[in-house]
C-alpha cells in the first residue's frame, strides 16, 4: 500500500506526492496513480521513461519550494514538438509536498480507513489548502470541483487463500506483490503461521471463522488450494452460501477432482447458476507446473478479472502487420 510507504517516508522528512489527475488516450498508468519522491529516492511509478524523469526533476524543486505544481506529459509522439514518449496519450500530474505532523495524521487516518475495508474520499486542493478526507457525501469544505482533485480511495482487494501448502505459500508472495491483501485459512498451525506467511494480514484455522471476520469485505477473492477433496467441498459450500457474493472463487485440481466436487455441491442444493462463477480448474493456461508457476497463473487470472483483461497475448493484434 503506497500510503504505508508514505507514512514511513514522512517520518524521515518531506515527501512530494505525484498524482495523475487527468489522462487522455493511451497512457501507462491510470488517473489516481501515485509516485512518492523524497530527497534521495522514488517509490512506485507513474509510468517510467522520459515523462517520469521530467516529473522527478520538477518534484525535487517542489521539495525545496513547497509550491504545488502541475506537470504535463505528452506521450503522443507528435512531430515538431517535444514529447516524452509515443504511447499515444497525455497525462497531467499534480506535485504536492507533504510534511509534518498534520500530513502524518492524515496518512494514518487513510490507512486505518482502508484497513477497515472502507473507501474514504481524499480532496486535494489546487490552491494553498492541505488535503483532507470526507467520509460522507456533502461533508467537509465547499470548494468548487474545478479547484480540487477528488478521489475515492479503494481498499486493496482481499485474497483469502484456503490451504497453506506449497502452492498457497507461493501464491501469497505473488498476490502480495500485485496489490492484494492476503488472508490464510488452514487448520494446521505448523503450516499456517506468520513465519511461512509474513504477508498474511489474517490467519484463520476454520473457513467459518474466516468468512465471519471477512463478512464485510465486498471485494473478497478466494483461492482454494487445499490438500484434498473434503476441504474443497467444505470451503466451497460455505463460500457459495455467503450472503455477499465473492468477487472470485477459484479452485485448484484436476478436471476429475473439480467435477466430483462440483457434482457433490449440486447435490447439496447449490444452484447451477452459482457454480458457473467458480473458476475451476483455477488460473490461466500458461503450462504452469511448479508451485511458483501455478501461483503466477492464478495471480494472472486475478489481475485479468480485477482489471477487465482478456487473457490473450498482447502481441496478437500486431502479428500480421
Amino acid at each position: 500500500m503506497i500510503y504505508e510507504d508514505l507514512l514511513i517516508a514522512l517520518s524521515q522528512g518531506a515527501v512530494v506526492v505525484a498524482t495523475i489527475i487527468n489522462a487522455k488516450g493511451s497512457v501507462p498508468r491510470e488517473v489516481g496513480a501515485k509516485m512518492l519522491i523524497t530527497s534521495d529516492r522514488c517509490i512506485d511509478t507513474i509510468g517510467g521513461g522520459a515523462g517520469e524523469a521530467k516529473v522527478i526533476s520538477q518534484a525535487r524543486e517542489v521539495l525545496q519550494s513547497g509550491k504545488k505544481t502541475l506537470v504535463e506529459i505528452d506521450l503522443t509522439g507528435a512531430p515538431n514538438r517535444q514529447t516524452e514518449g509515443i504511447c499515444g496519450g497525455w497525462m497531467q500530474i499534480l506535485l504536492e509536498r507533504w510534511h509534518g505532523e498534520e500530513a502524518i495524521a492524515l496518512v494514518q487516518q487513510i490507512i486505518t480507513e482502508l484497513k477497515l475495508g472502507r473507501s474514504p474520499t481524499l480532496v486535494t486542493s489546487f490552491g494553498d489548502a492541505h488535503p483532507y478526507l470526507i467520509k460522507e457525501k456533502g461533508e467537509g469544505k465547499k470548494e468548487k470541483e474545478s479547484e480540487v482533485f477528488i478521489e475515492v480511495l479503494e481498499p486493496a482487494p482481499m485474497l483469502l487463500i484456503v490451504g497453506a501448502g506449497h502452492v498457497g505459500e507461493q501464491l501469497a508472495k505473488v498476490a502480495d506483490l500485485v496489490g492484494f491483501r492476503v488472508a490464510i485459512q488452514d487448520d494446521r498451525p505448523e503450516w499456517a503461521n506468520l513465519e511461512r506467511y509474513p504477508q498474511a494480514a489474517f490467519i484463520y484455522s476454520h473457513i467459518d471463522q474466516a468468512l465471519t471476520e471477512l463478512s464485510n469485505h465486498g471485494s473478497l477473492y478466494v483461492a482454494l488450494v487445499t490438500r484434498g477433496y473434503r476441504y474443497d467441498l467444505e470451503a466451497l459450500t460455505a463460500l457459495l452460501n455467503r450472503d455477499l457474493p465473492c468477487s472470485y472463487i477459484g479452485m485448484i485440481g484436476s478436471d476429475r477432482r473439480v467435477k466430483e466436487v462440483l457434482d457433490q455441491v449440486k447435490q447439496m442444493g447449490i444452484s447451477t447458476e452459482k457454480l458457473q462463477f467458480v473458476y475451476a480448474p483455477i488460473g490461466l493456461d500458461i503450462g504452469a507446473l511448479t508451485p511458483a508457476e501455478i501461483a503466477v497463473s492464478i495471480s494472472a487470472e486475478l489481475i485479468m478479472l480485477r482489471r477487465g483483461g482478456t487473457g490473450r497475448s498482447l502481441s496478437v493484434s500486431l502479428r500480421n502487420f
